[in-house]
């Protein structure tokens, strides 16, 4: 039989370690295309509601940080349906809106007020003259509307008013047309801007601040109240750094319970205290349903116009006096964090099992999402769905892809180790998820060899038929018990095997086990020779050589054909002691190692004997006579 090498066999080809460096290669493209996921959509020219679920995120959002805290700076007058049931019928004619601004100015001392509505036509001389009057000497800001939708015929309605020269080019929103108020409204120092650009869905989430047409800014209603009516002013500089595109985000930072809201009535009739309305600014416009100045905005599905207004000059206030939260960079927040996700998955991804993962990877998304909720605060441009995203994109893409490799890595590893082990081993290492089996370990085990003595001789003459069949039962009674005795088979040798126990599923009783295999051979063996002999023919003689120790286990194959096997001391000193017993009246020898580990059986002494190409003596052993077959 050939004598087992103690030298290791050549480590795998380049081609493997080839794979292994393109299998990583793609992976690392696969989590670097989730960082650059998220770069593009983060820092790309995007629609005003950035697509992707992001305002609809963003919108749960502001529902959750809109505070219910009283803004007491302004005040809102409400030309309600109250008002309108005990005033009169809307249009309400000049001279009444021009007495509920008289009185706001006069009887209650109010310090500004901006008019969220628009007169295109004239109404009664009178009232528009008196209108007039308290827009070119009071602070008060008539309302207009900026047209920003592209139109064959553009919207040119009334006179345009309030318009500054640009100093320099600024980030402010090109209109294509206007609604003004009439020519007897038109040579007014303040107006501002309440036309608006809704989402692609339809909400109203944006408002131009500024809005250049033919060669003038333009400001908004709150904007414009703010800068007539407040120090110190709020340039266009200073408005320019919160513009996207010539459009500031509605913080809607504020509960619609947070305002107060006056009935225009109680304005007219004088029923207020005048204390709640003196040195206030006020936003006069209407909530009523006939009136039909009405948005969707996320707080409500129907919000009044003057809501979103109160929302605004709250923000521009806030900006004014310094109380504005401070920037932070969300953009680089938000890509900061894929790309330690994506690092992580890096790791994660070849050692976890898919479900780790996407457990992984799903609690990196609620972490995203309680990291944006609060850089929201602080960034309008922050893209909140972007790193989802780009975590979406590891879902769908990384962990397929690892569990591919994971598949096919296990179904190698499966079909190597079941050409070496029985099934219920290989079972117990995928229940116990050992890593790897095959990788080449040092490790304790117990080496058994077998050989047929005689048998190349005695099958040498025998027809083909009837040698090839006795060579598959005398196999089969040396494999079985090997693989029910929970063996590893290293390989069959001719008319012999080698086995091991201890690797590649560690156990503390290899050496009772490969004894308890080497009992059950006998006896298979036993009963194969009883046949043969009732037949007329000699008997079977197998001698067994068994010995413990450290050997280094795993797969020293190619590319080509796996093989797992064992090499080390204790593997020559079996193959040695197999040959001892060709020159005793015993057909198993075992070695003092095993001997020493054996708990399970009972074994004779049979002395010190030099083997052959060692200088030492070793002692052996063999099965104790009353438990021998």
């Amino acid at each position: 039989m050939p004598k087992p090498s103690a030298k290791l066999s050549p480590m795998p080809p380049k081609s493997i370690n080839h794979l292994l460096s393109k299998i990583a290669a793609l992976r690392f493209i696969i989590v670097l295309t989730a960082v650059l996921i998220t770069a593009g959509l983060q820092f790309q020219a995007r629609p005003l509601d950035s697509g992707w679920g992001d305002a609809w995120l963003r919108d749960q959002f502001t529902r959750l940080q809109a505070q219910d805290r009283a803004e007491t700076r302004f005040v809102l007058v409400d030309i309600d349906e109250s008002s309108i049931k005990a005033v009169g019928a809307w249009p309400w004619p000049r001279a009444r809106i021009a007495d509920l601004i008289e009185d706001l100015l006069g009887h209650y001392g109010a310090r500004g007020i901006a008019l969220d509505m628009v007169l295109p036509e004239a109404g009664d001389a009178a009232g528009d003259q008196r209108l007039a009057m308290l827009a070119q000497q009071g602070p008060l800001v008539l309302g207009q509307v900026l047209d920003y939708e592209k139109r064959i015929a553009p919207l040119r309605v009334g006179y345009l008013a309030g318009g500054v020269g640009a100093a320099a080019p600024i980030s402010a929103l090109m209109a294509s047309g206007y609604i003004a108020n009439h020519a007897g409204l038109g040579m007014v120092p303040w107006a501002g801007n309440i036309g608006y650009l809704p989402d692609q869905d339809g909400l109203l989430r944006h408002l131009p601040l500024l809005t250049q047409y033919e060669g003038l800014t333009y400001p908004s209603l709150s904007l414009a109240l703010v800068n007539c009516c407040t120090q110190p002013p709020l340039s266009h500089r200073a408005i320019e750094g919160t513009l996207d595109r010539g459009l500031a985000r509605v913080p809607f930072a504020r509960q619609f319970s947070a305002y107060t809201v006056i009935p225009a009535q109680r304005i007219l009739n004088l029923s207020l205290d005048p204390q709640m309305l003196e040195g206030q600014l006020v936003i006069l416009g209407s909530s009523s349903l006939g009136i039909t100045d009405r948005v969707p905005t996320p707080l409500d599905t129907s919000t009044a116009g003057m809501m979103v207004h109160a929302e605004q000059l709250s923000a521009l206030l806030d900006q004014q006096a310094g109380l504005h939260s401070a920037h932070w960079p969300g953009a680089l927040l938000a890509v900061a964090f894929t790309a330690l996700v994506a690092l992580a998955a890096l790791y994660t991804l070849p050692r976890l099992t898919a479900w780790s993962n996407l457990i992984f990877l799903f609690a990196s998304t609620m972490l995203w999402l309680m990291l944006a909720y609060f850089i929201s605060l602080h960034d309008d441009r922050l893209a909140v769905s972007a790193p989802l995203i780009g975590i979406m994109f590891l879902v769908g893409t990384a962990i397929p892809f690892d569990w591919r490799v994971s598949q096919r890595r296990s179904r190698k590893l499966l079909n190597t180790l079941l050409q070496y082990v029985s099934e219920p081993v290989v079972n117990e290492l995928l229940k116990n998820d050992f890593e790897n089996p095959l990788v080449p370990k040092r490790q304790p085990i117990t080496v058994l060899i077998a050989d047929m003595e005689g048998y190349s001789r005695r099958i040498e003459f025998m027809p083909i038929d009837d040698a090839a069949h006795l060579t598959r039962v005398y196999l089969d009674c040396l494999t079985r018990p090997v693989l029910d005795h929970g063996g590893t088979l290293d390989r069959h040798t001719g008319d012999g095997l080698v086995a091991f126990w201890g690797a590649p599923l560690p156990t503390g009783n290899h050496a009772d086990q490969a004894l308890s295999a080497a009992k059950v051979i006998l006896e298979e063996i036993q009963r194969i020779s009883t046949e043969l002999e009732l037949s007329g023919q000699a008997p079977l003689r197998v001698r067994i050589g068994i010995e413990s120790g450290l050997a280094i286990t795993g797969d020293f194959g190619s590319s080509a054909r796996s093989i797992y096997t064992a090499v080390g001391e204790c593997v020559n000193i079996a193959s040695r002691l197999e040959h001892l017993a060709r020159e005793l009246p015993f057909d198993v020898i075992i070695g003092n190692q095993t001997a020493r580990f054996s708990k399970q059986h009972r074994l004779a002494f049979l002395g010190e004997f030099v083997l052959r190409g060692m200088e030492k003596p070793e002692n052996v052993y063999t099965f104790d006579s009353s438990t021998a077959p």
